[in-house]
């Protein structure tokens, strides 16, 4: 049976990013932007798992922690935090109120969903994620040449260098600045939209080999993310 989660996140691109990493995974994702929200989902509905931030415009998702705990029906809701600020107080404060693990922002999606299968596996609820999705792109790092499905990708130098540099980090978004920095260097004086002219050639290449598939999705104000 799928595994159905509760997402509580404020701010919309971090949470089209942890859904969309979650989904790809074989999870049944609900969203919900604000506490009162949350509180109505879990009256109504049936989880196996709850992603809570902490900083939300109408509460804290510690409040909404502390309440779970106490009730007798989700006082063993398997629950993990995140939380902008990255500070120990939040850490012990999320931990000794009950929740079971704890991620501090900015992260990786795939560290999450990998936290979020451990968690599930941990509460006995046998296999909720599909197998994984077989690696489908080769980098001979030597060769500076990237294969996509067995077939070369006429790549120019910097191409070559945006996509490593988006593999070695596949599922992570990066900012327009560390990929300007990966492909010309940190002494260049390229911007930000000589970066974007490159992702979308790069698309262009990838969707011309892979018609089926985007492979490089865009999250507006933060950056890029290569999806395999």
């Amino acid at each position: 049976m799928t595994a159905r989660l509760l997402l509580l996140e404020d701010d919309p691109a971090i949470a089209r990013t942890v859904a969309y990493a979650l989904e790809r995974d074989g999870l049944a994702v609900m969203h919900s932007l604000l506490v009162h929200d949350a509180r109505q989902q879990l009256a109504s509905q049936r989880f196996d798992l709850l992603v809570l931030d902490v900083g939300l415009p109408d509460g804290s998702g510690l409040d909404l922690l502390r309440e779970l705990r106490n009730a007798a029906a989700t006082a063993a809701l398997p629950v993990l935090m995140l939380s902008a600020h990255g500070e120990e107080i939040d850490r012990v404060l999320g931990l000794e109120l009950g929740a079971d693990d704890y991620l501090a922002k900015p992260f990786s999606p795939r560290e999450l969903a990998a936290r979020v299968k451990a968690l599930l596996r941990r509460a006995g609820h046998g296999s909720p994620i599909a197998a994984a999705v077989p690696t489908v792109f080769l980098d001979d790092e030597t060769g500076q040449r990237i294969s996509l499905r067995g077939q070369p990708l006429p790549l120019t130098r910097r191409e070559y260098r945006l996509l490593s540099h988006l593999l070695r980090g596949a599922g992570r978004i990066h900012s327009r600045d560390a990929l300007l920095a990966a492909a010309w260097g940190d002494d260049s004086e390229s911007t930000d939209r000589t970066v974007d002219t490159h992702i979308k050639t790069l698309r262009a290449k990838l969707r011309e080999m892979d018609p089926a598939r985007e492979y490089i999705s865009t999250h507006r104000g933060m950056g890029y993310c290569l999806d395999v």
